[in-house]
């Protein structure tokens, strides 16, 4: 998000009840933030593999569980008022919170590679319609990451305002992509003979949570704005259920008619032309410009003598790396990744709300905080191995690797604060908000 959202300037410390606004105002930013290419590509692989009907059921239980992590995430921040960075701080101590928000920056350098990809596929789209545009896909890359890199160090906030924009027009394009794909090939619902990533049920529905647990993780940053409890608990049911399967089946369609997934090249299949490739490339680019700068508040909060544009500069060179590496072609095991890592992180910052920081004021739980809380570093880094483990060798309770890492880590934490609880400065005491 820009640093110009308005309190921005409570950052270290709870919001004022003054600046909060009613939730269908944030339901609305998180169902846009559903709305991506990377979201079309993971869908579509989806479809092939599964077929359509069962993509449509993945897409439904993946919006009920992104919806239901979000709801107590959101009740965290509305209780507190604070933001993801605090809440982890209050969690895992100052350096702990240090390593989470470097894994977390790095997160944000693979997504900007990711995306990209995407910006060198549009423009090698270009090339195929004709255009005399010089280079190739890794040139393409390079350049797009030293023009991101850029606009994100001068020009953040007009990129992020013409993310307003961009949104709804990618949305319009991904709709038209779907019509165009049914009214010429007709409904398939079978799936692929030879899907591009065979992927069982339980791990097609990991990828579709992967895909978007940062931005529940994250979600205190933005849900701490909503008024109540009550209207927290709404935004989320209208954002994650409604947007999720959305584009998935805006995906699948598509992909299951014609076998590609890529949606440039069904772009140039269907005659949209260059209108439509460049608002694909405004899209990408604003995206990527997020990624770049919430990963350097991420990085400047851990490192804060070194200035934010070097973080930027970094960044994009990480994340362009990436992409001439081949993340694109290891998308849904990156996607399983992330549902491994991201959830436990937000598990053990809601249980300590609810439980080791419950009555205690939100202002005064920052006042004395460990550098490492390890109870909370070795929950979280246990999680993460016990659940690779269990699915590089095939086992898993659930048949869902993010679902058995989140089962652990809040079995673990619990069983931990339960016989060794975290002392809190009893000054601090008083009603919970």
């Amino acid at each position: 998000m820009s640093g110009g959202q308005p309190g921005g300037e409570y950052a270290n410390g709870p919001l004022p009840e003054s600046l909060t606004v009613a939730g269908w105002r944030v339901a609305l930013i998180v169902a846009s933030f559903n709305i991506a290419l990377p979201g079309f590509l993971n869908g579509a692989q989806i479809g092939l593999a599964l077929g359509f009907w069962s993509a449509v059921i993945v897409g439904l239980l993946a919006g009920g569980i992104l919806s239901a992590g979000a709801i107590f995430t959101a009740w965290v921040s509305v209780r507190t008022r604070l933001t993801t960075y605090l809440l982890i701080q209050r969690s895992f101590g100052l350096r702990g919170a240090a390593l989470v928000n470097i894994v977390v920056a790095i997160v944000h350098y693979c997504w900007f590679g990711v995306n990209v990809s995407f910006f060198g596929g549009a423009i090698v789209a270009l090339v195929g319609q004709g255009y005399a545009i010089p280079g190739d896909f890794t040139a393409f890359v390079i350049v797009g990451s030293l023009l991101m890199i850029v606009s994100t160090i001068y020009g953040f906030r007009a990129l992020d305002r013409l993310a307003l924009i961009a949104v709804p027009l990618l949305a319009a394009i991904l709709a038209a992509v779907a019509i165009f794909a049914l009214h010429r090939y007709g409904f398939v619902a079978a799936p692929s003979a030879n899907p591009p990533e065979p992927m069982s049920f339980g791990i097609a529905l990991s990828a579709l949570i992967g895909g978007n647990m940062l931005t529940v993780a994250a979600m205190p940053d933005l849900s701490r704005y909503i008024r109540s409890v009550k209207g927290a608990t709404a935004s989320m049911i209208l954002s994650f259920p409604i947007a999720t399967p959305l584009l998935l089946v805006a995906a699948a369609l598509p992909a299951l008619a014609t076998g590609e997934t890529d949606i440039m090249k069904l772009v140039t299949m269907f005659g949209f032309g260059l209108p439509v490739l460049l608002i694909l490339i405004l899209s990408i680019w604003t995206i990527n410009a997020a990624n770049l700068y919430s990963a350097s508040l991420s990085m400047r909060a851990t490192f804060p003598k070194v200035r934010e544009w070097i973080f930027i500069c970094a960044g994009g060179a990480v994340g362009g790396a990436f992409a001439v590496a081949g993340i694109i072609d290891a998308f849904i095991p990156f996607l399983i990744f992330l549902g491994i890592l991201i959830p436990p992180i937000a598990a053990i910052y809601v249980i300590d709300t609810f439980i080791t920081f419950r009555g205690v004021d939100a202002a005064h739980s920052l006042a004395t905080l460990p550098a490492v809380r390890w109870p909370a570093i070795v929950v979280w880094l246990g999680s993460i191995a016990g659940a690779l483990g269990l699915e590089r060798a095939g086992l898993t309770f659930t048949t869902v690797p993010m679902l058995d890492a989140t089962i652990f880590a809040t079995a673990a934490y619990l069983a931990v604060i339960k016989f060794a609880p975290a002392t809190v400065d009893s000054d601090s005491q008083q009603e919970a908000v």
